[in-house]
């Protein structure tokens, strides 16, 4: 590593708490520290000018740049050598995203969001997703519609209030839209609350709820929001507009998730724990940024599938 940036040391301490990503890493070349210090499990090897000699001396597979202040710092005929000579060069954004299947928010910057085509969704690639959903959809809705009735009658018997949870959500280009959901929560749930995030242990879901929410069954109207054109089955989840409000004020590029389409399930829901505080959306927003930069055909089945496993393990909504 050249430079140690908080995206290095995150890094740094994924490598070292997860060997089996098959990588190792050598050290650092870093002006602040002395040479021989042990930080994250790999010593620093020399400052950024002996940079050539260190990695002369380690012959490394990859060099990754992570200088938090680079402007005359950059040893950059130096980097221009070894990239000449065969040594991959990646900034430590790369490498992060690479590691961690999500954007490194802190390291992502108006000029990449303004100048690059790959933080943005291909078009042709949207068009196909809503080709591909819609048919998904209709099928899905087929199948499941005699379970689909069954659960209707189950919440009509089980507890006052409406089948349907109608909801209002922001959709794509922060277009607003009625989401529709298997009512899992008691009714007028949040009259005394107002909009507050549902948590993992929300006293607020029914027996019934519990079970809906676990094996993802009060989603599957949303098959309808796919087949009205306005969600898509894989996606980033759609947010309520209070939340939306809040969170695109207290986190960068929040606003650029609506960007595609939402969707029933999504690269952060597989990925990342249940959601229940700004830190969360934070971490959820670097997977949906991930997901919109690499948005394929064959990144939605593998989210499919691995929805489907969890649902058959019970594993519940993220």
């Amino acid at each position: 590593f050249v430079g140690r940036s908080p995206a290095v040391q995150e890094i740094a301490e994924y490598l070292e708490s997860h060997p089996e990503a098959g990588l190792t890493n050598l050290g650092y070349a870093e002006d602040g520290h002395p040479p021989g210090q042990m930080l994250n499990g790999a010593p620093v090897l020399g400052p950024l000018g002996q940079l050539r000699r260190i990695a002369t001396e380690t012959k490394p597979d990859r060099i990754v740049v992570g200088l938090t202040e680079r402007r005359g710092r950059l040893p950059v005929q130096d980097l221009l050598e070894m990239k000449f000579a065969g040594i991959p060069i990646e900034e430590a954004a790369a490498a992060y995203e690479v590691l961690r299947g999500r954007v490194c928010g802190r390291e992502v910057r108006p000029a990449d969001l303004i100048f690059s085509g790959t933080l943005r969704p291909r078009r042709e690639l949207v068009l196909l997703q809503s080709l591909y959903s819609t048919g998904i959809a209709l099928l899905a809705t087929l199948l499941t519609l005699p379970l689909m009735l069954l659960a209707a009658l189950l919440v009509k018997l089980t507890s006052r209030g409406p089948v349907l949870y109608r909801q209002t959500r922001v959709g794509l280009n922060g277009k607003p839209f009625v989401l529709y959901k298997f009512r899992s929560m008691y009714a007028d749930a949040e009259a005394r609350t107002g909009a507050i995030w549902a948590s993992k242990d929300d006293p607020r879901i029914t027996p019934l709820g519990r079970w809906l929410r676990l094996l993802r069954l009060d989603e599957l109207p949303q098959l309808f929001n796919v087949l009205r054109g306005e969600m898509t089955i894989v996606g980033p989840r759609p947010e309520r507009p209070e939340f939306v409000q809040v969170l695109a004020e207290q986190i960068p590029y929040y606003r650029q998730r609506h960007s595609v389409k939402p969707g029933i399930t999504g690269w952060a829901q597989i990925n990342y724990k249940y959601g229940e505080t700004v830190e969360d959306s934070v971490v959820k927003l670097e997977y949906d940024l991930y997901y919109i930069k690499h948005l394929s055909p064959a990144l939605d089945v593998y989210i499919i599938f691995r929805t489907l496993k969890t649902m058959l393990r019970f594993r519940g909504a993220q």
